[in-house]
């Protein structure tokens, strides 16, 4: 019995990423039956099933999850290699994938790395911070920044800045003529939210429970700029990072008691990619470019994947 091809091995690989044959066979820029004819080979050579098939899509049984972490990890030492030549070829040519809940924080560590390595594509793709760390374990992402630290032994984890929460209020709203609130003036108040999985949100809403405070989310928002506008059309309140708030004469932001009620953004990658060339020079951007602001302070529990 001989081994598997690597062409068989990438189409599986392709294949338990993407979730579907179709997709992998665009990933890979073959055609569908190729990946398929691919699949069946392994799996009729070594007498294993490596996918439930379910409508258009896949599922990895349990063998072929086992399997799918051993080409996860060839995949990534492919990319390794490929970078470590491209960077000792061009000096730091190549392609750099970030993973960012916002452009706020991102723009400044990308200014920095821009100037070190002029030759690097750079691609920013946005997120909430779960989707953010999920592309950098997938290996969608070289590099994320998002908020609140990780509770992962695979990820490196640099602290970057912290952001005090503000309050949008319409200027005609009775709370607009303050100079700063508390939480208990926000009892009773309808809000306009980020979805679920906003970091803003969880802490938001996490500093409310903990002082007793029930709000009421009158509105979902997909984006802070969302937020921003609703709130500025008199929907409700809202609640952003001071970093991100950018003024606008119809809306005022308002400080919030107590002054810890915060997100904390970091920036994560894999540890055993720390050595990568391009991912060692975007990490000595963001530590230039950094602002402590208070840093440490007691955070709220890392995020888990």
């Amino acid at each position: 019995m001989g081994v598997s091809s690597s062409a068989e091995l990438r189409a599986f690989e392709a294949t338990a990423r993407a979730g579907s044959m179709s997709a992998a066979a665009r990933q890979l820029g073959l055609s569908q039956p190729t990946v398929s004819a691919h699949i069946a080979s392994l799996e009729q050579r070594f007498g294993v099933e490596l996918f439930y098939r379910c409508g258009r899509g896949v599922a990895l049984t349990e063998f072929g999850a086992l399997l799918h972490e051993a080409t996860h990890r060839i995949r990534r030492a492919e990319e390794e290699a490929e970078l470590l030549l491209l960077s000792a070829r061009s000096q730091y040519q190549g392609h750099l994938r970030l993973g960012a809940i916002g452009p706020y924080n991102v723009l400044p560590m990308l200014r920095r790395f821009r100037a070190a390595c002029p030759k690097v594509q750079v691609s920013v793709r946005m997120g909430d911070s779960r989707a953010v760390l999920r592309g950098v374990l997938d290996l969608e992402h070289d590099v994320g920044i998002l908020l609140h630290a990780v509770d992962d032994a695979r990820v490196h984890c640099l602290p970057y800045r912290r952001q005090p929460l503000v309050v949008l209020a319409p200027r005609a709203h009775p709370l607009a003529a303050r100079g700063q609130i508390s939480l208990a003036d926000l009892h009773g108040q309808e809000f306009v939210l980020r979805e679920a999985g906003s970091g803003t949100r969880a802490v938001f809403e996490a500093g409310l429970a903990a002082a007793g405070v029930q709000v009421r989310c009158a509105l979902v928002m997909g984006s802070r700029e969302g937020v921003k506008e609703a709130v500025a059309q008199g929907l409700g309140l809202g609640v952003v990072a001071a970093t991100a708030w950018v003024p606008d004469d119809r809306v005022v932001a308002l400080p919030v008691q107590p002054a810890d009620l915060a997100t904390h953004v970091h920036v994560v990658c894999l540890k055993d990619r720390l050595q990568a060339s391009l991912i060692q020079r975007f990490l000595q951007a963001a530590q230039a470019a950094r602002t402590i602001d208070g840093f440490p302070c007691p955070e709220p529990p890392a995020l888990r994947p």
